[in-house]
């Protein structure tokens, strides 16, 4: 099954776009989303009222309004697939508002941004990179049932060989019935530690790819003395086995299909 999802931010209209076979060029610089990354959503309650200051969004009330009722039309579907034209001064928040509705609809909904300047400083075709920001912009949910480890870590160990560089290690995980040790290899390690997962967290090992996910933290370690921020997702401890069968939704974009697609 799959399922399309994704936000623009863009001056322009619509085009069809059509695959291509050959190797995608990708575009390499900085983000620059410094300026934004506090966004969290649109800072409205239920009856799309704004707060003053809320979600990271201060000012604009009757805009964020605006792009709150856009945003409910857009989850009832039925504005799907329209776009949306802000216009204003420079710094007046037309950016801020976008990312506020792209992080509303969810933390998978993609979100691209880019100036007018970097379609007439890139080595592509305008047209080349204008497909390439609406593709960046197309999310596909792709479900499957998989084979997953899901549980509670316990404790993790990671040693490294003062001679060859070599790490091993193991993780211990629990559910509410029963504790198992797993041997990890060096992905597996370099995975944990890109993710700073340690004791307490909930994650899930897909069997046939080795993919850690961190699904969030146990309620059982809530009063623990951490630093965690805002986004800190609390979730209660596994039941049952350890290895089961579930449905997994992966969330890949369109260009990251057609890169795929040129390297096979």
């Amino acid at each position: 099954n799959a399922e399309y999802m994704g936000i623009h931010f863009k001056k322009g209209m619509a085009t069809t776009i059509n695959t291509k076979v050959e190797e995608v060029k990708d575009l390499t610089r900085m983000e620059r989303i410094g300026a934004h990354s506090h966004i969290r959503g649109l800072g409205l309650d239920a009856s799309l009222e704004h707060r003053q200051a809320s979600q990271g969004m201060v000012g604009q009330m009757e805009a964020r309004r605006a792009a709150g009722i856009i945003l409910q039309m857009i989850k009832e579907g039925k504005i799907a697939g329209r776009a949306i034209l802000m216009g204003g001064q420079p710094g007046t928040g037309k950016t801020a508002i976008a990312m506020g509705m792209a992080k509303s609809l969810g933390e998978d909904v993609p979100f691209t941004m880019m100036a007018g300047s970097e379609i007439f400083s890139l080595e592509m075709s305008k047209t080349e990179a204008l497909i390439q920001a609406f593709r960046k912009s197309i999310g596909v949910r792709i479900k499957e049932e998989a084979e997953i480890i899901e549980g509670e870590v316990v404790e993790i160990e990671i040693d490294k060989s003062v001679s060859t560089g070599q790490k091993t290690g193991k993780v211990t995980l629990k559910t509410t019935e029963m504790e198992t040790v797993y041997d990890l290899g060096n992905k597996m390690i370099d995975a944990i530690q890109k993710e700073k997962i340690m004791a307490g967290d909930i994650i899930t090992i897909d069997k046939a790819s080795g993919k850690i996910s961190k699904l969030g933290r146990s309620f059982a370690r809530s009063s623990d003395y951490d630093a965690m921020g805002p986004q800190t997702r609390f979730v209660q401890c596994p039941e049952g086995e350890l290895q089961k069968r579930k449905e997994v939704v992966h969330t890949v974009t369109l260009h990251e299909i057609d890169v795929i697609n040129s390297r096979a």
